[in-house]
């Protein structure tokens, strides 16, 4: 047996160890873990800021005052609690807390604003809203939008008319909570609802149980390895699955710390892991093609890290992530927030994004099928089954629900939105009754069994590590003075991760295009902006009156294919500017700043 397969089935060992006994216990939970690790722990680090630290001690005492105070607002099981906070130590103990006493905790994007934020809240229809003293203004500008006996609170004095909650949660006990005081929710109630724009449409709200975050956190934990000497530099946003259970709970679940920042900084991060004596990073593809894009510094190379793990990272730029700055190991996934499956490549093969070792396979069931680009589905033969791919061949990935024993961890727990979750499941796929969840992800299969990403399927592309979704951006684009038509979708940019939005547009005669720019940046956040532009007389449609957006992807911004008005966003001069033939062949050669 190879090194790297003896290293892979260890990973997976551990992993299996450690999620082994979740079952046994229905009652405990991931809040109950917490308090049982602050007994382990006490006075160790778990969260490291530059707004402050918590001990285990301080994150369990912290979580149980929460708990309690949101019990004497009348907050109960199944209520829906929304947070709205950037990444802080508050914003674990907060929903640890509500989650102990039953409440559902909704987990919205800092950077919406606006109907898209207003449409968040809504759709899971809370009784009480969570805001920091920061965010507290975009929220107000939508209250208007929302039911008008929501309670409001804030965490933070600022220029808000909100009730502040730090004195008030300051008075409640510490100590664990008693079975006399709030029944504790089960394994399969849920816990959670974390936003993903799917791939059509606006945000959907993900069911997440307290089944799976026990999972997920203690899964990942075993593949780490974590110990008590580790620290996990965590800058992803703590409303994403990743950000905000892989990356801070599961190095907790071994005693480990996680250094917590608001956000990524290219420039500060190679100081800031030495500085702080990381052993571990989560990224995303993303932010690993940021840093190999810097100038080297003398510190990058003079870390402590061990391991890096995510998701998104480029072939192209997984060697010279790995050997410019001397990382030990690299483990890539594949996983979403409402999947029913995640891929894992313990082995650390190039540019794979994981596979299902044999021992593993009777517990997750994993298939790539034919896709097809007219219809949007995936292709059935003459009997209505569909079609499995050959070794090599694209297709569309998707996970065999199997719900036999309650809480297998491949049950599809859907969304907020009934409607929503049936879409996401095909039925009769392979024989009559059998029920699979769509991935929405093409992806091709090795004759080794590896797994490697190709492409999105539908509306939904990634930029700037998030996904941006062409009707909700299309929206915004046609609430824009003098927009009469509107067409999103992605184009790919040499040098990039991901795609970039590039929206083809119906205007009126007095049309502006720097009242255009201007409207956007108060109406979406900077990732889902389309970088290009084009402006045509009309958007063809097929039979079925959708537009040919296929057909104005693969023509993308090529002047010399395309006669409309194209336009660049030059974030540098903050404005549209044509796009020529000049400045066609910089973005071709990487040579503009994105």
């Amino acid at each position: 047996m190879s090194t790297d397969s003896s290293s892979a089935l260890k990973a997976w060992t551990r992993a299996l160890e450690l999620t082994a006994p979740i079952g046994r216990g229905p009652r405990r939970i991931l809040p109950i873990v917490m308090d049982e690790l602050a007994d382990r722990y006490d006075a160790a680090p778990a969260l490291v800021s530059k707004e402050g630290n918590f001990s285990y001690r301080e994150l369990s005492e912290a979580s149980n005052r929460i708990a309690r105070w949101a019990l004497a607002q009348g907050v109960g099981a199944g209520d829906v609690v929304c947070l709205l906070m950037p990444n802080c130590p508050q914003y674990l103990a907060t929903w640890i807390g509500l989650t102990r006493i039953g409440a559902v905790v909704s987990l919205l994007n800092t950077n919406l604003s606006g109907a898209v934020l207003a449409h968040s809240i809504n759709i899971v229809a809370p009784r009480l809203i969570i805001v920091s003293a920061d965010l507290a203004g975009g929220l107000e500008a939508v209250r208007g939008q929302l039911p008008g006996n929501l309670l409001w609170r804030a965490w933070g004095p600022g220029d808000h008319q909100l009730e502040s909650l730090e004195q008030r949660i300051a008075a409640f006990p510490a100590a664990p909570l008693l079975d006399s005081e709030c029944r504790t929710p089960s394994l399969e109630d849920r816990a959670l609802l974390i936003y993903t724009s799917g791939t059509t449409g606006l945000p959907k709200a993900a069911n997440v149980s307290h089944y799976r975050l026990m999972q997920w956190s203690h899964w990942f934990a075993g593949l780490i390895d974590v110990e008590t000497k580790d620290r996990m530099y965590n800058c992803l946003p703590m409303y994403h699955s990743v950000g905000g259970v892989v990356a801070t709970c599961a190095p907790l679940i071994g005693g480990g710390s996680v250094v917590l920042r608001k956000r990524f900084s290219a420039r500060e991060f190679w100081s800031d892991v030495v500085e702080e004596g990381c052993t571990l990073f989560q990224y995303i593809g993303e932010l690993c093609r940021y840093l190999v894009n810097t100038p080297p510094q003398p510190l990058e190379t003079r870390h402590r890290l061990r391991l890096c793990c995510g998701n998104g990272l480029r072939p192209d730029v997984w060697k010279q992530f790995k050997t410019r700055f001397r990382i030990p190991k690299i483990l890539e996934y594949y996983a979403s927030t409402e999947g029913n499956f995640s891929l894992y490549n313990c082995e650390g093969r190039e540019g794979a994004i994981g596979r299902i070792p044999p021992f593993l396979r009777h517990r997750v069931s994993v298939a790539l099928v034919r896709f097809d680009v007219t219809s949007g589905a995936p292709l059935r033969d003459d009997t209505g089954r569909c079609v499995r791919c050959e070794t090599g061949e694209a297709g569309e990935a998707i996970g065999q629900i199997l719900e036999a024993d309650g809480r297998t961890a491949s049950r599809f727990e859907g969304y907020a939105d009934a409607e929503a979750s049936a879409k996401k499941i095909l039925h009769d796929v392979f024989v009559p009754g059998d029920a699979w969840f769509r991935t929405g992800d093409l992806m091709r299969k090795d004759a080794q069994g590896f797994f490697y990403f190709v492409d999105r399927i539908g509306d939904t592309f990634r930029w700037k590590g998030e996904n941006v979704s062409s009707a909700e951006v299309a929206g915004e684009l046609l609430s824009c003075t003098n927009v009469q038509e509107a067409v999103v979708y992605g184009v790919s940019v040499p040098g990039s991760d991901g795609r970039a939005g590039m929206a083809a547009l119906v205007t009126g005669a007095d049309f502006d295009l720097g009242i255009f720019r201007q409207e956007l940046g108060a109406r979406l956040p900077e990732y889902a902006r389309p970088l290009f532009v084009r402006i045509l007389t009309a958007i063809e449609a097929t039979g079925t009156f959708k537009p040919k957006t296929q057909e104005l992807a693969v023509q993308g911004y090529d002047p010399s294919v395309v006669s409309d008005g194209l336009y660049f966003d030059d974030r540098n001069r903050q404005a549209y500017v044509p796009l020529d033939t000049a400045l066609f062949a910089k973005l071709q050669a990487s040579a503009v700043r994105l």
